[in-house]
């Protein structure tokens, strides 16, 4: 069977590390790279005897993952969140993969379901969002985005089946802490590129992004929780437009 590493970036994790921990505690190794928590994150991690931690000031997403994949002692690497949680059905396949004697791809895509407000997503793009999760490390690894980072690879590259749970938020203050920092990244890296805002756009994008969310991409099907998780999206398109739209302003005067 061949062997495999969990490699996962944490901050202050202490309220839901440990549910992720629980569902991977099968693997032969836990990375874990730790952006220098202030809670008990560490404390919960090292009561795992297979998990190593490492701790690294925070160098941007793409930076941070890349790192923890380098800490990896085994070829083939599963990154997981700190938020996300391994299915019973996904982690037997992924055994099932493990036992080949001859792997027969580099990458796999898994898909990822969103949970917010306590509702598994059932429909939406956040049902089973594929990312590409379980590689092979020797053909593969994370850019250097700090923000949307994602693996890049070399080679054949399949599907998995069975999902990822995505807890993607403690609750809604945690939402809007995660939406404060995200909306500055993109800000940040939008101005690095010498993009620019229009008011035109941050007018209407705010119900386009709505629309979309809700009735093209079937969120009304979600029930509540659907409704504001696409009236949250709204807001946050409009909200990372108007904080470049405020940088340009600054920039012209």
């Amino acid at each position: 069977m061949h062997k495999i590493s969990i490699v996962i970036i944490t901050k202050n994790e202490e309220e839901r590390i440990l549910q992720t921990l629980e569902s991977v505690k099968w693997c032969d190794e836990i990375v874990v790279v730790d952006s220098c928590s202030t809670d008990k994150t560490v404390d919960i991690c090292k009561q795992y005897n297979n998990c190593k931690v490492y701790n690294q000031a925070f160098l941007g997403y793409g930076e941070q993952k890349q790192l923890a994949v380098g800490k990896a002692s085994y070829d083939w690497v599963f990154s997981l969140d700190a938020d996300e949680v391994v299915s019973e059905a996904l982690k037997n396949e992924i055994i099932t993969i493990l036992r080949q004697p001859e792997i027969k791809a580099v990458g796999f895509y898994v898909p990822i379901t969103l949970v917010f407000l306590n509702r598994i997503f059932k429909y939406g793009a956040e049902n089973k969002f594929f990312h590409l999760r379980l590689f092979n490390k020797n053909e593969s690894n994370f850019n250097t985005l700090s923000l949307h980072e994602s693996v890049k690879i070399k080679g054949k590259t399949l599907k998995l089946k069975n999902e990822i749970y995505h807890y993607c938020y403690k609750d809604i203050h945690h939402y809007f802490v995660k939406f404060n920092t995200y909306t500055t990244l993109y800000k940040n890296a939008s101005l690095k590129k010498g993009k620019r805002a229009s008011r035109l756009e941050t007018i209407l994008l705010f119900p386009w992004e709505f629309i979309r969310q809700y009735f093209i991409r079937g969120n009304l099907f979600n029930g509540y929780a659907g409704f504001v998780w696409s009236a949250f999206s709204a807001f946050y398109v409009f909200v990372k437009y108007i904080k470049l739209f405020e940088a340009n302003l600054k920039n012209n005067s």
